[in-house]
């Protein structure tokens, strides 16, 4: 259910006791509390929430299992788990941000087509916390989630630009729109290509925020609202979760509006092609040789692999610029979930300073991300004879690599640039979040950006 942070502790907040596993002899609990804990099984087992009552038999507390090693985002356990109230830790947990942040976040519910959010915890903010910074985090996550779960037929190319527009109007930013055949104009082939059968046009949002002299970083999200595979058509049981094509875009709008929401020195721009892979008569094919904005020319090999040409297009206009920071982020590739999983997207860059600091925010603020290679022999693998390269490799390997790979050919002028291909879903439920959409590496990109431009 959900949490409703409170900056101050109310008169009427009831205390959480935090125990370990097998700790309860450590937990400097009250001895009827202790024995109610031993009465009822309780041992401290990670995500383990059990009622106390007082001597009058109404709610007194509650005991919350830490398990071995306290986990931060594992206290969402205790949105579904504690009773009705308004609530507090007895004792500071190791990691107070991450405990309240992973509390709220473990009371999401999305509400957008009748599910009820349920009765209300309240949770006062741990001392020494940043109240302001924690509910950005909160709203970051939470806008990513509701992009994410929202279906094509109310997230098409339209409604995301619509969602652009209400969060840059929130921040005071800037919005410039190129629409269909307007692409072509302006010289982003690719980005019309991929789109140009859907009855919603494609187009490429730029959204710009900050002060123009200051640092600048750009955010690239692949907006492919909706993924039929085009003609190389998906199976039905592959398109299920094509709502979530868009998890790219819905991430960087996140991690734009902790950005923009601190008030970071930086000028910040995000790039979005919105597209939707549909099929109709004039959708593009395989063996196709499509014009870049950056001049190469690409075969398709296959019409699957569309997220990487709406992207390059979108990387070049953001390469012309030369930011300090250029990051993308797609759902670009089955081969990165065989590789590490659904929760642990992989990044790529060759800035080995950037490399590090993004591998101490990923552990600092518990959002998983592991560096893989851009390994320059595979770049052969993406040769044609008919152009200057192809959209897919022809053994099926390393697709994930040779994605990265694609992309950076679209990247010569930037010094520092990521590439991160996530998968933007909970395929189950998570302490900090049920089955849907999930926001993936932008807090620890957010810590890293803090810490460059804060």
């Amino acid at each position: 259910m959900p949490v409703e942070l409170l900056d101050a502790k109310p008169d009427d907040a009831l205390p959480i006791h935090l125990v370990a596993k097998d700790g309860l002899e450590q937990a400097g609990l009250q001895p009827a509390i202790r024995a109610w804990a031993e009465a009822n099984g309780f041992a401290g087992e990670a995500g383990k929430v059990l009622a106390v009552p007082g001597v009058d038999g109404n709610l007194a507390g509650a005991l919350f299992g830490t398990g071995k090693d306290e986990n931060g985002l594992g206290f969402g356990a205790l949105a579904r788990g504690l009773p009705v109230a308004n609530w507090h830790f007895a004792r500071q947990p190791a990691h107070p941000e991450l405990a309240a942040l992973g509390t709220v976040l473990g009371g999401y519910v999305f509400t957008r087509y009748g599910k009820k959010p349920g009765r209300e915890l309240g949770l006062s903010v741990p001392e020494g916390v940043d109240s302001a910074r924690l509910k950005r985090l909160v709203d970051a996550v939470f806008l990513v989630r509701d992009l994410v779960n929202t279906p094509t037929n109310d997230m098409g190319p339209s409604e995301l630009e619509g969602a652009v527009r209400a969060l840059a109007q929130q921040h005071g930013g800037q919005v410039a729109v190129t629409l269909g055949d307007d692409l072509l104009r302006q010289n982003f082939p690719m980005i019309h290509a991929v789109g140009r059968a859907s009855a919603d046009a494609p187009r490429l949002i730029d959204l710009t925020w900050g002060a123009e002299d200051a640092p600048k970083v750009t955010l690239v999200g692949k907006g492919v609202c909706f993924d039929t595979g085009g003609l190389d058509i998906k199976p039905a049981s592959s398109m299920l979760l094509m709502k979530k094509d868009m998890g790219g875009a819905a991430n960087v709008l996140g991690l734009a509006a902790m950005i923009m929401g601190a008030k970071l020195k930086v000028r910040l721009r995000v790039l979005i092609p919105a597209v939707e892979n549909s099929i109709s008569a004039n959708a593009f094919r395989p063996g196709d040789v499509l014009q870049s904005r950056k001049g190469l020319t690409v075969e398709i090999g296959n019409t699957d692999a569309e997220g990487r040409l709406v992207l390059a297009d979108a990387l070049t206009l953001a390469d012309e610029e030369q930011p300090h920071l250029l990051v993308d982020m797609a759902t670009l590739t089955g081969a990165a979930r065989v590789a590490l999983g659904p929760d642990l997207p992989p990044f790529y860059t060759d800035d080995e300073a950037l490399a590090a600091e993004l591998a101490a925010a990923s552990l600092a603020v518990e959002d998983p991300i592991w560096r893989m290679p851009l390994w320059k022999p595979y770049d052969a693998k993406l040769s044609s004879k008919v152009a200057d390269m192809n959209n897919v490799t022809t053994d099926g390997f390393a697709g994930s690599i040779t994605a990265a790979m694609f992309l950076k050919r679209f990247v010569d002028k930037t010094s520092s640039w990521a590439h991160f291909d996530i998968f933007a879903w909970n395929p189950t439920d998570r302490p900090y979040g049920p089955v849907g959409g999930e926001a993936q590496a932008i807090r620890a990109l957010e810590k890293v950006i803090s810490a460059r431009f804060g």
